[in-house]
């Protein structure tokens, strides 16, 4: 009655495993190399991992030195209306207090950052590390006062503000004098 449960049948022969199939003898399988699945050169160096940008001074001093000469030429080759020169420098005004406000929010929050380690330290009577501090934050305030004082000229539209302007305009107003250049002034007639 349970002879299903027997591994043998009554001549010897195995019986077929649980799943009802006898294992297939075909081929073997190639052997597979071990430079396929395993590394041997020495590790390959990673990318670093995104690091937090810090928005200090020499970000908006780069965004000053950059050529917006340049830049104002190539814009007046591909547009040469008057109104995109004006639209184009409310944008690079905006631009402009866009990268004040960043650094100006950068060292309002350094300085403050700062003044908490100023209290803690000085309560545990780290005397030495609460007068580097100081003078960390000195040198913020003195970047934080430039930065105000950068801010005050753009809205006036002088100092740096203006330099960047001009440099713009006139790249944009050679842009249209090469316009003219090579389609009036060379033609002969």
């Amino acid at each position: 009655m349970f002879s299903f449960l027997k591994r043998a049948d009554n001549n010897g022969a195995p019986t077929p495993p649980s799943n009802g199939h006898y294992p297939n003898p075909g081929p073997t399988l190639p052997e597979v190399e071990e430079r396929v699945f395993v590394e041997t050169g020495a590790p390959q160096e990673q990318a670093p991992a995104p690091t937090q940008i810090d928005h200090n001074i020499g970000i908006l001093y780069a965004f000053m030195d950059k050529n917006h000469e340049v830049k104002g030429y190539d814009d007046a080759l591909v547009n040469p209306d008057v109104s995109n020169l004006n639209q184009n420098l409310e944008a690079l005004k905006s631009e402009l207090i866009r990268t004040l406000n960043k650094v100006k929010t950068f060292y309002e929050d350094f300085i403050r950052e700062t003044e908490f380690h100023i209290t803690s330290r000085s309560r545990s009577g780290m005397v030495d590390m609460v007068e580097e501090l100081e003078m960390k934050k000195k040198i913020a305030q003195g970047h934080i006062d430039k930065v105000k004082a950068i801010e005050t000229d753009t809205a006036r539209d002088e100092g740096d503000c203006k330099g960047i302007m001009i440099s713009y305009t006139r790249g944009f107003k050679n842009g249209l004098a090469a316009i003219s250049h090579h389609h009036i002034l060379s033609r002969r007639f």
